[in-house]
């Protein structure tokens, strides 16, 4: 009874799919409405992303004593949201989207509950356990953007990208200039003020998960993957690169561009919080300049790619390297009290974290063929992932031996790395003019 059951359910799904499959006017109305889904979705997961982000260190450094290991909370959901990063994308393979993504969400939402119930009862291994936990929340953040390329056309899929990153923006702001409002509110009903963002990283979450799961239907993973079964898609021959299809230098290339661009801006914005809160600014101050220091790592995604295009993955690369250089020289000289002052550093480190992930990503898809380019993009985020762990997890370190001017300066110069590594990759021939595939 059940397999007949089964079996009907089966063939009613390819029924409705065929649907999608046959009508391209449909399918262009769906893609429309996956991808307006997609932005409901992450407005709500940027404010889930950016409200933990804005005092884990804060109420790292007050559990533990200690601002040494205050870069810890970034660490521990960084490095959960690695290995979030491949079960959400198998599940998504498997499932669709809609499970895939809303699962991950949802489990962001219970790891940010933890969060709180640590705050509660003071429980450091609580914490530890359920940041990494939180971590999915920020993986499937990430790549919630890509349900929006299921459907696209090849002219549309770096909009469709760009589309969701800036919605993200609109949470991610929001989100820590609420940190105020939800710190009173915890207090209220007697948890911790800094429990109270995390309250509302976990509703953000948990909301993000229900939108997909209940609107992202039919699935447009499900549709795609039916679709490119049945027309024959042309590629481009595997011999332009080598036997495993990558050209090696670019994917190093930009992998390390995008490794160490997110290496500097996790180090210093983990410590921000905590620099700013020893000099006297209030909570509300630091959600500001949290939330303009996101903004600039997602607002100019538009400009960003057009410039990418036009000028050059070489010359981005190398401006991400320059700006956040910048960041780190303006981060260590300007007096802590200054507010103004670490804006203007803050968002020059989003800005340059900015340019070089959009022009590594680009790198990276220039330099690997479409039959691995998704399993290199996967081990790639994954480096990414941990990096920003250690970035993390080492900058309360780094501020616990010396100081916040030490590690800010520290991070500018290691961000000038990407230079020679722009010219290696130059040796044979420029990424300006690589094939786009």
């Amino acid at each position: 009874m059940l397999v007949d059951r089964q079996e009907r359910e089966m063939q009613y799904m390819n029924i409705y799919i065929q649907v999608y499959i046959d009508n391209e006017e449909k399918r262009t109305q769906l893609y429309k409405r996956t991808l307006w889904v997609v932005v409901l979705s992450q407005i709500f997961g940027g404010a889930g992303l950016a409200a933990g982000i804005t005092v884990g260190a804060l109420l790292a450094q007050d559990m533990l004593g200690t601002d040494s290991y205050a870069g810890l909370p970034v660490a521990l959901f960084t490095l959960g949201s690695a290995g979030a990063a491949l079960l959400v994308g198998r599940l998504s393979q498997k499932a669709g989207r809609r499970i895939g993504l809303g699962a991950g969400f949802v489990t962001g939402g219970i790891g940010a509950i933890g969060v709180v119930g640590a705050a509660v009862w003071e429980s450091v291994p609580l914490l530890l356990i359920s940041l990494l936990i939180y971590g999915a929340g920020t993986a499937t953040n990430l790549q919630a953007r890509y349900a929006g390329t299921d459907l696209a056309t090849d002219k549309q899929r770096a909009t469709a990208v760009s589309i969701a990153m800036v919605s993200t923006t609109l949470g991610a702001v929001a989100g820590p200039n609420l940190v105020g409002v939800m710190g009173r509110f915890a207090e209220s009903i007697g948890v911790p003020a800094l429990g109270g963002p995390f309250i509302l990283a976990a509703a953000a979450y948990i909301a993000a998960g229900m939108i997909l799961f209940m609107m992202l239907k039919p699935d447009p993973l499900l549709i795609a993957r039916t679709l490119s079964e049945s027309v024959k898609e042309q590629t481009a021959p595997v011999d332009q690169f080598d036997v495993s299809g990558l050209k090696r230098r670019g994917v190093i290339t930009g992998g390390v561009v995008m490794v160490l661009t997110q290496i500097v801006m996790v180090a210093v914005m983990t410590m921000t919080p905590v620099h700013m809160g020893n000099h006297g600014h209030a909570l509300s101050a630091v959600g500001l300049v949290i939330g303009l220091h996101i903004a600039a790592m997602y607002l100019p995604s538009l400009v960003t790619g057009v410039l990418v295009d036009k000028l050059g993955r070489t010359f981005m690369a190398a401006a991400a390297g320059f700006t956040l250089l910048a960041a780190g020289v303006v981060g260590a000289l300007v007096p802590g009290e200054s507010l103004t002052g670490m804006i203007v550093a803050l968002m020059l480190l989003g800005l340059g974290w900015n340019f070089g992930l959009i022009s590594g990503t680009a790198t990276i898809v220039d330099s690997t063929h479409p039959s691995v380019r998704a399993k290199t993009q996967g081990s790639v985020d994954v480096f990414i992932a941990l990096s920003g762990a250690a970035g993390g997890a080492l900058s309360g370190m780094v501020v616990g031996a010396s100081s916040f001017l030490i590690l800010s300066l520290g991070g500018g110069l290691l961000s000038l790395i990407l230079i020679p590594v722009i010219f290696w990759a130059c040796g044979t021939k420029s990424m300006r003019h690589e094939t786009q595939l």
